[in-house]
C-alpha cells in the first residue's frame, strides 16, 4: 500500500460514503420493490384529498362556495394546492418517482427472468427420499426404457426436460409465473403513462345549460375548463348541440319517495357547422362521443325564470337564473342582479324551495321535484359591486358596500313569491315578477387521449394477476438405477410456489409412470 492511499484511507471515516456511491445508495433504495411500494401506497393517500375536497376542475362553483364556508382554512388549502391536487407539484412528484421507481425496479428483473426462462431444469440431487414429496416402486423395464418413459410422461404434462441423459430425469414447469409478476407491474407502469398522457394532452371542460340553450365546443364557451399542460385548442372538436329537453322520474312513493330514478337530457347536436343534426338522449354513464371527446351528464338543478322592474316601470333584468343546489332536496342557492335598475341597482338573494310546505312554521322543500316551487330572497340595494372592474362570479352578491331594502316595519324585506305572482319592492324601487321555472343541465366535456392505453394497462394488471396466482412453478425428478432382476425407481416432486399440493400430483405421476410398464 502506498503512502497515498494510506493517508485517503485515514483521512476518509467510517462508513464514509464518496458522492459516487451515495447517488449509487439512493439509486438502489429508489429502485427497490419496497419503495415502489410505499410510493404506490403515497399515491393512493395523495389522492384522497381530490375526492374529499372539491376541485377547480371538476367543480368550480363547489369550490366557490367551500372557500365561502371556510374562508380560516382557504388560504392554506390554496397554498397546499389542495384546491387542484393532481396538478400540484407534490402529486406530480410522487407520480414521477414511482414511475422511475418501477422501471429501475422490473428492467432488472426482465433481465433475470430472461436467463432464468433460458435455464435449463436443474440437475436431480443425489438423494430424492429426502425431499418432503417422494415416492418409490420397482419395475421390470430396463433402466434406459423406463426413464425414456419417464420423459414423455412428463413433457406430455408441460414439462420441460433437461437435456442431458443417464440415470435421471430432471423437469421443470410454470416458467411464466415470473411472467405473470413482471407482466402486473408493466402494466401498473402502462396505467401511470395512460393518465399522463390524458393529463397533459387533454382537457376537461364544464357548462351549465338551461333548458334550451345550445352550446358550441371553443374555449369561451365554458363556464370552467381544465387543460393539460401540451393542450392545443386546435384538437378541439367543431360540435355544436342544443338541449331540447330534461327529464327527471322521481320516485312517488316508498321508502325512497322524493329521490331521483333517472336523468334524460335528450341533445340535438351536429359534430361540424354544415353536418347532419341528430338525436341524443344522455344520461348518466352514459355519454355522447364526438369523435375522442366526450359528452358528461353530471349534474342538474333549477333556473327560476324572474324578471326585475325598475322603480321607472323599465326591465332591468329578465330570464332564467341558475339556483345551485344545496342538498338532496335541491334546497337551492342563487342571485339576481339587476344593475342597471334606476333610480338604483338592485340584488336578490335567497333560496328557491322546489316542493314548498310550511313545517313547524319553518320553510322547506320535501322532495326535489318542482311541485310547489318557491322563492324566498333578501333585497339589497346600492354599490353591488359591478362596476368596480373586478371580475365577480354570477353565484355571489358582494353586499359589502349595498343597503339591504327593510319593510314598513323595519324589518328585513324578504320575497316570498310562486310562479305567475308579482311583488312590489319598498321605496319605490320596482317589482319582483316570477315567471315559471327551468330546469338546468350540468354537462362534462372531456378529452382524454390515454384512456386506451391506461384501459390495457389494466387489462394488463389482470391478466399478469391472474398468471402470477394460478400458474405454479413445479420441478420433477426421476432416477431409475438396478437392482437384482428389478429396476428401482425414484420419484420426487417439488412446489416452488409452497402450495403444498403435491402429494396428489405425485401420486398422479407415479400412476402414470408405472401403467408404462412392460406386461
Amino acid at each position: 500500500m502506498t503512502a497515498d492511499t494510506e493517508t485517503n484511507t485515514e483521512e476518509r471515516r467510517a462508513g464514509e460514503l464518496t458522492a459516487r456511491e451515495m447517488l449509487r445508495w439512493a439509486w438502489r433504495q429508489l429502485t427497490s420493490m419496497r419503495t415502489a411500494l410505499v410510493l404506490l401506497l403515497l399515491l393512493a393517500l395523495a389522492a384522497v384529498p381530490g375526492s374529499v375536497i372539491p376541485q377547480e376542475s371538476v367543480d368550480s362553483l363547489g369550490v366557490t362556495r367551500w372557500k365561502e364556508q371556510h374562508p380560516k382554512l382557504t388560504p392554506i388549502y390554496e397554498r397546499l394546492d389542495l384546491f387542484s391536487v393532481f396538478d400540484s407539484a407534490w402529486f406530480s412528484a410522487i407520480y414521477i418517482l414511482l414511475m422511475v421507481s418501477l422501471v429501475g425496479c422490473f428492467v432488472p428483473r426482465i433481465l433475470v427472468y430472461w436467463r432464468g426462462l433460458r435455464a435449463q431444469p436443474p440437475a436431480a440431487p443425489r438423494h430424492l427420499t429426502r425431499l418432503p414429496e417422494h415416492a418409490t416402486y420397482t419395475t421390470d423395464d430396463e433402466v434406459a426404457e423406463h426413464l425414456e418413459h419417464a420423459r414423455a410422461v412428463l413433457r406430455g404434462r408441460g414439462y420441460r426436460l433437461r437435456d442431458d441423459t443417464g440415470e435421471a430425469v430432471s423437469a421443470e414447469r410454470g416458467y411464466l409465473r415470473e411472467a405473470g409478476n413482471l407482466v402486473f407491474h408493466v402494466s401498473v407502469l402502462i396505467v401511470l403513462v395512460g393518465f399522463a398522457v390524458g393529463g397533459l394532452f387533454g382537457y376537461k371542460g364544464g357548462v351549465i345549460l338551461v333548458e334550451g340553450s345550445t352550446f358550441s365546443n371553443n374555449l369561451t364557451q365554458y363556464d370552467d375548463f381544465d387543460p393539460g399542460s401540451l393542450f392545443r385548442a386546435e384538437q378541439m372538436e367543431p360540435f355544436s348541440f342544443t338541449v331540447d329537453k330534461f327529464d327527471v322520474d322521481w320516485l312517488e312513493s316508498g321508502p325512497r319517495a322524493g329521490m331521483a330514478q333517472s336523468f334524460n337530457a335528450g341533445l340535438r347536436y351536429q359534430e361540424s357547422p354544415d353536418g347532419t343534426e341528430k338525436n341524443y338522449d344522455l344520461r348518466v354513464n352514459h355519454p355522447l362521443s364526438i369523435g375522442d371527446t366526450e359528452i358528461f351528464l353530471i349534474g342538474h338543478g333549477y333556473a327560476p325564470v324572474v324578471t326585475v322592474r325598475d322603480g321607472n316601470g323599465d326591465i332591468a333584468y329578465s330570464g332564467p337564473t341558475v339556483f345551485l343546489p344545496q342538498d338532496a332536496s335541491f334546497l337551492s342557492f342563487g342571485v339576481i342582479k339587476a344593475p342597471s335598475a334606476k333610480p338604483d341597482k338592485i340584488g336578490l338573494e335567497g333560496l328557491f324551495y322546489p316542493t314548498y310546505l310550511m313545517v313547524d312554521g319553518d320553510p322547506v322543500t320535501v322532495m326535489g321535484d318542482d311541485k310547489n316551487p318557491t322563492l324566498s330572497m333578501l333585497v339589497y340595494t346600492g354599490d353591488l359591486g359591478v362596476d368596480s372592474g373586478t371580475p365577480q362570479s354570477v353565484y355571489l352578491l358582494d353586499k359589502s358596500n349595498a343597503e339591504q331594502v327593510k319593510g314598513p316595519d323595519g324589518k328585513p324585506f324578504r320575497v316570498d313569491i310562486q310562479p305567475g305572482q308579482t311583488v312590489e319592492l319598498p321605496n319605490g324601487l320596482g317589482s319582483i315578477e316570477f315567471e315559471g321555472v327551468k330546469p338546468w343541465t350540468r354537462i362534462q366535456v372531456s378529452q382524454t387521449p390515454g384512456k386506451e392505453v391506461a384501459l390495457a394497462g389494466v387489462v394488463l394488471a389482470l391478466i399478469g394477476l391472474l398468471g402470477s396466482l394460478f400458474i405454479r412453478p413445479r420441478r420433477v425428478w426421476v432416477k431409475a438405477r438396478r437392482e437384482g432382476e428389478g429396476t428401482m425407481v425414484e420419484v420426487a416432486a417439488l412446489d416452488r410456489s409452497g402450495n403444498g399440493e403435491m402429494t396428489e400430483i405425485l401420486e398422479e405421476i407415479v400412476a402414470e409412470l408405472r401403467r408404462t410398464e412392460r406386461a
